[in-house]
Formats: C-alpha cells, structure tokens, sequence
C-alpha cells in the first residue's frame, strides 16, 4: 500500500527520483501513464494488469469508454528505476502533468500518483475546504 506525500524536483532530463518508501512497492518495472485532474499515475506492474483486465471489459461500442481507454493507454509507459532511483518520465506525460521542476509524489493506496507542485497545491486546498462535504456524499463511507 502507497501513503504519503514527499516533495522532489524534476531534472532536465525529464528524471525524478521516486521516493525510497516507493520503490519497493513499485517493483523493478512499473507503468506511468495519464492520470485524473492533471496528475500522472504510477502502477506497479500487478495493480497495472488488475486494471487492464477491468478496462478490457469496458464496452467498445460505447464512445465514453473508447474515449477512456484511448486517453489511458495511449499515454502509458513502462518504465523502470536506475541506480539513484529515479525514474524518467517521458516528455508527453511531462507536458500533460505540466512538470516542470518542483513535484510532488503521493500515495494512494493501490497506485502513486506525481503532481506539479502549483497544480497539487491549488487541488489540495480545493478539496480541503469540501473534504467533509466529500466525505458525507459518498455512499456507505464511514470511518
């Protein structure tokens, strides 16, 4: 399981080191791809198939789910650490997350997911201000 929040920079080269609490959970290869609100997600290479699987499933003849699993896996790669633990993170995604220097990395239970740090900052106190709100809207959630 993923959790947490660690702040690192992006590289001119497009490498970012994955926070070492990470990489193990992560694995020797993982997939980057498109995420939701402009983030990208990381998958370790099982959740990836879990999810492909699910996806496969996702009616065809629907415009909505063509839709979906274009924009998911055309933007997937499968990357892997080096020897500092970075990984490289390929422009098209950079550009579609908008990194540029400062991101920030956070677990999400069953996935990662890297922000901007402007664009993670201006999610988080979004949602901060509506987090109990959130909370009481969704269905049988109970802490």
């Amino acid at each position: 399981m993923f959790m947490g929040e660690y702040h690192h920079n992006i590289d001119d080269k497009g490498r970012m080191i994955i926070p070492a609490k990470f990489r193990d959970g992560l694995g020797s290869t993982f997939v980057v791809t498109r995420g939701m609100d402009k983030c990208l997600f990381v998958y370790p290479e099982k959740e990836w198939q879990q999810l492909e699987q699910k996806l496969k499933t996702l009616p065809f003849t629907k415009k909505d789910a063509r839709a979906f699993t274009r924009f998911f896996f055309s933007g997937a790669t499968e990357c892997e650490l080096d020897k500092q633990g970075r990984v490289n993170i390929a422009s098209t995604l950079r550009s579609y997350a908008a990194l540029d220097k400062e991101c920030v990395v956070i677990g999400v239970s069953n996935r990662v997911e890297i922000w901007s740090k402007a664009i993670w900052e201006d999610y988080f106190a979004e949602s901060e201000e509506s987090f109990a709100e959130i909370a009481e809207g969704i269905v049988d959630f109970e802490l």
